[in-house]
Order: structure tokens, then sequence, then C-alpha cells
């Protein structure tokens, strides 16, 4: 039986890679619309990335507006998704950057995804937006949804060209994240954590360094957090394992009453929180 049990765990531990990359593959869905369906003037660019590849994307112009929130969509998401959430930031006279991370939308492809390769997207994003349109670029703030969320937390933790970030429904942690998903799998403890450690060696990252709980303490830039108390994927309480972490006063979190993790119209319904958010810390940015 000993002897059973061990070749059970060693097919299990063999086909942990493959495992990984078909489970763990995130959906194409490509646009379909474009900002015109907003009534949104746009501009379709190409953003080159890491590894050779490149990021389809729309940069939406506000007239005359120098400061420029870039917006990150979640797994298995792409540019269109957000066109809700931008359209009034547009509207209040901020430009705002689109764009798919690599294997979603109309983005290339490449071995695979990641909370990493999401932030490496989105800083590429950002130095793209400042090489060539640097008078669009004197206030640089992120928007995130989900694993892009975590990205932007990830990418601020490094990067001292984001003035201020809105983060929305990201998780604490990804080891979390990926032991609720194979956890309907059944699979032996041990295994879980080959798992985790495999995944951590493939994105070269420990999930300790990237999970969002341990970033917002080394994020210099405001940080709003934004989270739905009726969140069905990532539970409110992530949100407050978050905010516990931070050291700075400017950095807090903003309930929205009743919304899940896709819930745009409810957190559309408080956008005048998150312009007046980005307006004070974008105005102070420009001071400084």
């Amino acid at each position: 039986m000993t002897t059973i049990l061990t070749i059970i765990l060693l097919l299990a531990v063999a086909a942990i890679p493959v495992g990984v990359h078909l489970g763990f593959r995130a959906p194409r869905r490509r646009e379909t619309g474009s900002p015109a369906d907003f009534g949104l003037a746009y501009e379709r660019v190409t953003i080159p990335t890491l590894r050779g590849r490149h990021l389809f994307g729309w940069l939406l112009p506000a007239p005359a507006a120098t400061r420029t929130l870039v917006i990150l969509h979640g797994w298995g998401g792409n540019a269109e998704q957000m066109l809700p959430m931008a359209a009034p930031f547009v509207r209040a006279g901020f430009n705002v950057l689109l764009f798919d991370a690599r294997n979603h939308g109309k983005s290339d492809g490449d071995t695979f995804s990641s909370l990493p390769r999401f932030a490496e997207d989105l800083g590429m994003a950002i130095s793209w937006l400042h090489r060539e349109h640097r008078e669009r670029a004197t206030c640089v703030a992120v928007l995130g949804h989900s694993v892009g969320a975590g990205a932007a937390l990830f990418e601020a933790s490094r990067n001292p060209h984001i003035a201020a970030l809105i983060s929305i429904a990201a998780f604490a942690h990804p080891s979390q994240v990926t032991e609720d998903a194979v956890r309907r799998l059944r699979l032996p403890r041990v295994v879980t954590m080959l798992i985790i450690r495999y995944v951590e060696w493939l994105i070269g990252h420990r999930f300790d360094t990237i999970a969002p709980v341990n970033t917002i303490a080394r994020i210099p830039c405001p940080v709003l957090l934004v989270h739905g108390d009726a969140d069905r994927v990532v539970p409110i309480h992530d949100a407050y394992h978050i905010i516990a972490r931070a050291n700075r006063p400017d950095h807090r979190l903003l309930e929205i009453a009743d919304a899940d993790h896709d819930s745009v119209e409810r957190i559309e319904q408080h956008v005048g929180d998150l312009l007046g958010f980005l307006d004070g810390h974008c105005a102070a940015s420009a001071r400084s």
C-alpha cells in the first residue's frame, strides 16, 4: 500500500507543471467594441513590452489634460470591459490609457500570465506614456481591478512614476488564492505546497514578495483600496488584511455596500469619491 501511495504521489508531482499551465491559463476575450460606443474619442495604440511582445491599447484624450489615469483589467479581462470605469474620468478631465495585458484581449501572447507579468506590462505602459506623451504625464495615476489591482500594488511598490493608485477588489495573498483554486481537487497538503513552490519558481517571485498584504507597506504614493462588501470572489476581509498593513495616512479603504467582484455599476455610484481622491493627490503631485 505504501508503494502504491508513493507512486500516486510521484505521478501527482510529475503532473504539476502540466496542471498549472492548463488550470491557470487565462481565458482570452477579444474586444468587439470600442470607446466610440461610449461617445469617447480615442486613439488606438501599440505599446512594446518585455520579451519582444506588444500590447493593444486605447488612449482616450481629455482636452488640454496633463494628467493620465492608466487602467488595468483583471484576469481574463480586457480593455473594453473597463470602459464603463474610464468614461467618468475622461469627462472629469483625465486622459485615460487602457490596455490589454499579455495573453489578454488583442495583445500578443506569451508563455504564461501572472501577477508579476501584469505588473511588468503596467510598468511598460507607464514608460511608453512618459516617452510618447510626456505632455500628458504630469501626473500618472493607476486604477487596477482584481489581479490587475494586485499587479498595480506590486508595481507601485517599485515604480516612482505612479502618483496615486486606486485598487479595486485586490486579494490579500496569492497563496490563499492558489489554495482555494486547488481545494476542490482534494489534493494532499504536500501537493498543494509543491504547486505553490512550482508557481513561485515559474514566475520568478516568492508569493510573499508580490502579495498585496505585503506590497502595501512599501508603496510611497497615496492608495485608495476599493472593495465591495458582497464580493464572492475576493471577500471583504482581504481588504481588511491589506489596509491593516498600510503605514501611511493616505492609504485608506472605501467599502462599497452590496457590491460584488464585478459590480461596476455599484462602484460608479461612488465615482465622486474616486475622483476626489485623484484630484487631490494629482494636484499635490503637480505642485511638488
